[in-house]
């Protein structure tokens, strides 16, 4: 509670005062009441960094979902390979963000990235300068992140279910592809709502792994409201706006969170429990 009080709810209260507020970042803090806040939603390009924002959290929720339940299923058998598996699946999550936006960032050069080394014109393609293109390398990128983060999780849901739900529907005739949308996917209702919290609320804070593969470009095309903050509170020494865009991204998360546990409804252990 020490920590969480010291990290979590002193320097959100700071950040909320500081929206009041009129600093560079070095000099004198002045109080300006409801100009900073002013300058934020009068600002056509908060629109666009909201819906940039948006679109890449659908876009990762629409990606990285099916495939971490697929994994995760998967991963949630007794082979013996599969423990390997799982280790090398999870290497990905392990690394730094800006180094994978950096190895990327050099895989994808049209002159000198894979593309061009291996001779496969299909691969050599301006990915980070046409807009379309770069906002699916992006979502490409953070779904290869953390797509395993995701399948650990449904792993350790699927591993909950009970077994007898499955051993009755092979006695029904029920098939691997029958019982997986009979039994495994209603059972992990509740983890659904979990991960997907995780990756809606997580993706308000993507910045560093953008920051380095496309600063935001081209144009504004992967300009997201966690870099719009950045570029507003350190490049132009605009604190008071760049803190007003700090609360903003908070509760536009807390409603998303909120939003989520709604829909999903019931107790926490509710699905594992209706199949018993």
């Amino acid at each position: 509670m020490i920590a969480f009080l010291a990290f979590g709810v002193l320097p959100l209260i700071g950040v909320v005062l500081l929206s009041f507020t009129t600093w560079d970042g070095i000099g004198r803090i002045v109080p300006s009441g409801l100009d900073s806040w002013r300058a934020v939603l009068s600002n056509p390009g908060l629109p666009h960094a909201l819906w940039v924002t948006f679109l890449i959290m659908a876009l990762s929720w629409v990606f990285q979902t099916p495939l971490s339940i697929l994994l995760g299923t998967f991963l949630a058998g007794q082979q013996r390979y599969r423990g390997l598996l799982a280790v090398i699946f999870f290497v990905p999550l392990l690394l730094s963000s800006a180094a994978i936006a950096i190895a990327y960032k050099a895989l994808l050069d049209p002159n000198f990235g894979l593309g061009a080394g291996v001779g496969i014109d299909a691969l050599v393609q301006d990915w980070l300068g046409r807009p379309g293109l770069a906002l699916g390398v992006v979502v490409f990128v953070i779904s290869w992140q953390f797509i395993p983060f995701h399948s650990l999780i449904y792993q350790g849901g699927v591993r909950q279910i009970p077994t007898t739900l499955y051993e009755a529907a092979q006695i029904d005739g029920a098939g691997r592809v029958r019982s997986f949308f009979s039994i495994t996917l209603p059972q992990l209702r509740n983890t659904i709502i979990t991960s997907s919290t995780l990756i809606t609320v997580g993706s308000l804070t993507f910045f560093d792994l953008i920051f380095v593969l496309t600063a935001g470009g081209p144009g504004d095309a992967t300009r997201v409201l966690a870099l719009d903050m950045y570029i507003t509170g350190f490049r132009g020494n605009l604190m008071g706006p760049a803190s007003a865009i700090a609360v903003i991204l908070v509760l536009v998360g807390l409603g998303l969170a909120l939003l989520l546990q709604r829909l999903g409804g019931g107790s926490a252990t509710a699905s594992q429990l209706e199949g018993a």
